[in-house]
C-alpha cells in the first residue's frame, strides 16, 4: 500500500503542469459563461379587481415553488400595462390582444409574445327593459363604453368604428366608464347598459350575471367584425352558463372578444421563458367555463415576435433538464454544459499527454545520470583523465549513494537497476585503468 501511494504521489508530482492548465481553462469557462437569469420579475396585471390581477395571483403562487419571485404592479388597465412594458418599468405584462397594433413596429419589435392565456369574453349587459339588436341601437341608451385607456374601450372603439361610429360621434349619454363603477351605475339605473371585459369567472361579471334586473344580450353579425378585427375572436356562450340559478344567459348566445396575453418586455430574461410558461399551463390546466381544460397557453398572437425558447416549449415542452431537475440547477446546467464541451475537447488530448509526458518525466530521472557516464567514457577514450582518475572514481561513489535515494514507480525499476550495474561498470573500469597505470609506473621505477 505504502508503494502504491508513493508511486501516486511520483504521478501526481510528475504532472503538476497539467494543474495550471485546467485552472486556465475553468476560468475560461465561467469568464465567458452567460451568468444565470435572475430569480425576480415585476409583471403589470390591471385593477385588482381585475381578471389580468387575479390570473397573476395564482401564477405567482405557482412560481413561488420553484423559488421565483413575481411582483405583480397594479396598473389602469391593458393600455396602461403595455406602456408600462414599453417603458421598462415592468419585464412582463399581460395585454390584451390587439393592444400591440397600436404601436409603432420599431417598438413592437422590442416585445415578444410569450403565450395566449385565455380568451377574454365581451359582455354587454343591459337592463330589461332595453331592447337590443345591433350596436346602432345603443346610441340612444346611457351606455357605459369602458374606462380611458382600457382594454374594454378598445374594443368597444374598435366595433363602432366598424360602424362607422367614431369617437367624436358618441352621444352625450355614453361614459367613459368600467369595471365596478360601470356595475354599480348600472345597477342603481344610472346606465342602461354596460361593457365589459373579463373571464366569465370573474367577480364582478357574476354579480351582474345573478343580478335579476339585468339581462346578457348576444352580438349579432359577428363574422363581419371577424373578417375587420381579425385579433378577435368567436365564443359562443350557452344557456346558463355564467349563473344557472338566475339562468344567465336566457339562452345560447354569441359574443366577440380578445384574449388575454403574456408579453415580455426588453428587459426579461429569455431562459425563464419555459419557466413562466409552465407555470402558466399549471394554474390553467383545469380550463375554466368557456375555456376546455388543457387548452392554454398557446401561441401569441402573429403580430409579436416569438422567443426561440417561447417556439422550443410549444413544440416540443420543457427543456430535458428542467423536466426531471428544478428550474435554478436546470438553468445552470445548461449553461455550463455548452461551453463544458469544447472544454473537454480541449482537454482530451491534454489528459492523452498525460502517459507520455510521465513516462518521459520518469525515465529523464535516470537518464540524466548517463551523459555523466558519457562524458567519462569519452574522456578515457581521449586520454583525459590521466591525472583525475581517482577524483573521478570518488565523485561517481558519490553520485551512486545519491541514485540509491532515487525513487521512481514499480514499473521503471528495471531501468534504475540497470543504471546502477552501468554505474558500478564505470567505477570498476576506472579502478583497473587506474590499477594498470599504477603498475605500469612501478615497474618503470623499477
Amino acid at each position: 500500500m505504502r508503494r502504491i501511494l508513493r508511486d501516486l504521489k511520483i504521478l501526481l508530482l510528475a504532472n503538476l503542469w497539467i494543474v495550471p492548465v485546467l485552472a486556465a481553462l475553468v476560468g475560461a469557462l465561467f469568464y465567458f459563461v452567460a451568468p444565470p437569469p435572475p430569480m425576480h420579475a415585476r409583471m403589470a396585471t390591471g385593477a385588482a379587481s381585475g381578471g389580468y390581477h387575479a390570473f397573476a395571483e395564482r401564477l405567482r403562487e405557482e412560481l413561488a415553488r420553484q423559488g421565483f419571485e413575481l411582483e405583480l404592479v397594479n396598473s389602469r388597465g391593458s393600455r396602461d400595462n403595455l406602456a408600462r412594458l414599453v417603458d421598462g418599468q415592468v419585464e412582463l405584462a399581460l395585454v390584451q390582444s390587439g393592444q400591440e397594433l397600436t404601436l409603432d413596429d420599431d417598438v413592437r419589435e422590442r416585445l415578444a409574445g410569450l403565450g395566449v392565456v385565455y380568451r377574454e369574453p365581451l359582455w354587454l349587459f343591459t337592463s330589461r327593459k332595453v331592447k337590443f339588436e345591433r350596436l346602432a341601437d345603443l346610441t340612444k341608451l346611457r351606455l357605459a363604453i369602458g374606462a380611458d385607456d382600457s382594454g374594454t374601450q378598445a374594443v368597444t372603439a374598435a366595433l363602432f368604428a366598424t360602424n362607422r361610429i367614431e369617437p367624436a360621434q358618441y352621444p352625450k349619454g355614453w361614459q367613459p366608464l368600467g369595471g365596478s363603477r360601470a356595475a354599480d351605475a348600472l345597477l342603481a339605473g344610472e346606465l342602461d347598459a354596460a361593457f365589459f371585459v373579463g373571464p366569465a369567472e370573474n367577480t364582478l361579471i357574476q354579480r351582474l350575471a345573478r343580478e335579476p334586473r339585468l339581462q346578457l344580450v348576444s352580438l349579432r353579425r359577428t363574422e363581419a367584425y371577424l373578417a375587420r378585427l381579425p385579433y378577435l375572436s368567436r365564443l359562443e356562450v350557452g344557456e346558463g352558463m355564467l349563473d344557472m340559478a338566475q339562468n344567465t344567459p336566457e339562452r345560447d348566445i354569441v359574443t366577440l372578444g380578445p384574449v388575454a396575453t403574456l408579453v415580455a418586455g426588453e428587459n426579461f430574461h429569455p431562459s425563464l421563458t419555459p419557466l413562466i410558461l409552465e407555470a402558466a399551463r399549471e394554474v390553467l390546466k383545469n380550463g375554466s367555463l368557456l375555456d376546455p381544460a388543457g387548452s392554454y397557453p398557446q401561441r401569441p398572437p402573429r403580430s409579436l415576435a416569438t422567443l426561440a425558447e417561447a417556439d422550443y416549449y410549444y413544440d416540443k415542452g420543457l427543456p430535458i433538464l428542467q423536466r426531471y431537475v428544478p428550474f435554478r440547477i436546470a438553468s445552470l446546467a445548461d449553461r455550463y454544459i455548452i461551453l463544458a464541451i469544447p472544454l473537454l475537447v480541449l482537454l482530451f488530448p491534454l489528459f492523452k499527454a498525460v502517459g507520455p509526458i510521465y513516462q518521459w518525466r520518469i525515465r529523464a530521472r535516470i537518464y540524466r545520470w548517463y551523459k555523466h557516464l558519457r562524458e567519462i567514457d569519452q574522456q578515457l577514450y581521449k586520454g583525459k583523465l590521466d591525472n583525475d582518475i581517482g577524483a573521478e572514481i570518488a565523485r561517481l561513489e558519490k553520485l551512486e549513494d545519491e541514485l540509491a535515494r532515487v525513487e521512481v514507480p514499480l514499473s521503471y525499476s528495471n531501468e534504475l537497476y540497470e543504471l546502477h550495474m552501468h554505474l558500478r561498470y564505470m567505477i570498476e573500469r576506472l579502478r583497473s585503468v587506474q590499477q594498470r597505470r599504477a603498475q605500469a609506473a612501478g615497474d618503470m621505477a623499477s
